[in-house]
């Protein structure tokens, strides 16, 4: 079904029916639609949407939320599917907005379903000023046509339980603990003293992974050829010792397993990810009464803190893109702006969720000031974030991303286990790989 799908965008594609990206399609679509349909993989950015710009959608006009998971290539199926039929379906049907990560990002920038941002959309590059420059990099296709915008940059690092990490090393003052760590070598000794006191210094197999990946020379593929970088190597190897030696607790990443570590019974040091980790995932799962208060007492709310780590690196990144065919352009470019552009709304967003959103000089002022979080014990986590992001470049993506990654944690963790060779882990990865994307070569 996969390969039908994406055949048939190609030849859509070839075809021109989306007049080259231009949005001549869309300039002939009447506007004013009466449902604004929104196609994303989880509730995050429906959530950020309820919060500062649902009461701005006109009375008469229904937001429809299609929203179908990530895992497996799921998402983009469907999307594919919707995509392929937009053209032919009722204005009503037709998407308005979607959403889109940095592990599959180039696949639809380049495409005409993804329109201009400024020419078509609306926006003003002087608008746009204030975005990191590498949240606009990769949604910028080989023309120069921006296609995306988000309301978060995504620097990350290791956020710690602070009663643990005082255990182990004596401190849970976040510039002392990155003295700790500042090194692969001297996180391999704390993870060493975590297990003597009977904790694990991560979870599972895959919560090191996004460090070495982010920091890859090459990309997954070049040239139709699936590209091995030294970095991957060396996750495999690291994440085989953790396991061996009993550093990780062996679980799998969004497991719930992997999850319930994060509460008061937890025995995990950390967690590696960055801002929307802390709100989305980390948060939630602290929580001892999930319909409690945000406040310390209920689990091991405030018992965290945030470092940079032995290695920087960046995670993910969502991208709202509004596409073609779509009858709600003026509502599209309000979201736009109130969620990627607006100084105020960004703000609010990194002060009251933890998130480290998208505009250099609000995520300046809030560094530089007295504010405080109070999940990471009164922490200005933004501070820590802000150098991280400034240097941020993203050129090693490739549309094959999230397939890859899938595929080789899924691979390697019978290897981690024990239960197959290294060879064999390889194998069965080229396996799984070549069966999803037909078009590259070993």
């Amino acid at each position: 079904m996969k390969k039908i799908l994406v055949i048939g965008l190609m030849l859509i594609l070839a075809a021109g029916l989306f007049a080259n990206g231009t949005g001549e399609q869309a300039s002939q679509v009447k506007q004013g639609g009466k449902v604004f349909n929104i196609y994303c993989w989880n509730t995050e950015f429906q959530d950020r949407f309820n919060k500062f710009f649902a009461s701005k959608v006109p009375a008469d006009v229904k937001v429809n939320w299609v929203i179908t998971p990530n895992q497996g290539n799921a998402y983009q199926n469907k999307l594919d599917e919707v995509l392929l039929n937009q053209a032919k379906a009722a204005a009503d049907e037709r998407i308005d907005l979607f959403l889109v990560e940095a592990d599959y990002a180039l696949k639809y920038v380049d495409t005409p379903y993804t329109l201009d941002v400024v020419k078509n959309v609306g926006l003003k590059t002087a608008d746009l000023a204030n975005q990191f420059q590498y949240t606009k990099d990769i949604m910028t296709d080989t023309k120069g046509a921006l296609k995306g915008v988000t309301w978060q940059a995504c620097p990350a690092g290791f956020m710690y339980r602070r009663s643990l990490m005082k255990e182990v090393i004596g401190t849970d003052v976040p510039a002392q603990v990155q003295a700790a760590l500042n090194s692969w070598d001297k996180f391999d000794a704390v993870a060493a003293q975590a297990k003597a006191k009977g904790y694990f210094m991560v979870s599972g197999y895959d919560d090191m992974f996004r460090v070495f990946s982010d920091n890859m020379t090459h990309k997954w593929v070049e040239n139709n050829k699936i590209v091995i970088d030294p970095q991957i190597e060396k996750w495999i190897d690291q994440t085989k010792t953790y396991t061996d030696k009993g550093y990780n607790n062996k679980t799998g990443l969004w497991s719930a397993d992997w999850s319930a570590q994060m509460g008061k019974n937890g025995k995990v040091m950390g967690y590696f990810g960055p801002g929307w980790f802390i709100d989305f995932v980390l948060k939630p799962n602290s929580k001892a009464d999930a319909n409690g208060p945000d406040a310390v007492g209920n689990g091991t709310f405030g018992d965290w803190a945030f470092t940079k780590g032995p290695q920087g690196f960046s995670w993910g990144g969502t991208w709202i893109c509004a596409a073609a065919g779509s009858d709600n352009l003026a509502l599209a470019k309000d979201v736009m702006m109130t969620l990627t552009v607006d100084t105020a709304t960004l703000k609010a967003v990194a002060t009251q969720l933890g998130d480290f959103t998208n505009n250099v000089k609000a995520m300046e002022e809030i560094a530089n000031s007295s504010y405080s979080y109070d999940f990471l014990g009164g922490q200005n986590h933004i501070s820590v974030f802000l150098d991280s992001a400034k240097s941020i470049k993203r050129n090693n993506i490739s549309p094959y991303d999230q397939g890859m990654t899938e595929k080789l944690q899924n691979s390697f963790a019978d290897y981690f286990n024990g239960v197959v060779t290294k060879d064999k882990a390889w194998e069965n990865f080229y396996k799984a790989v070549l069966e999803l994307y037909p078009n590259l070569k070993k």
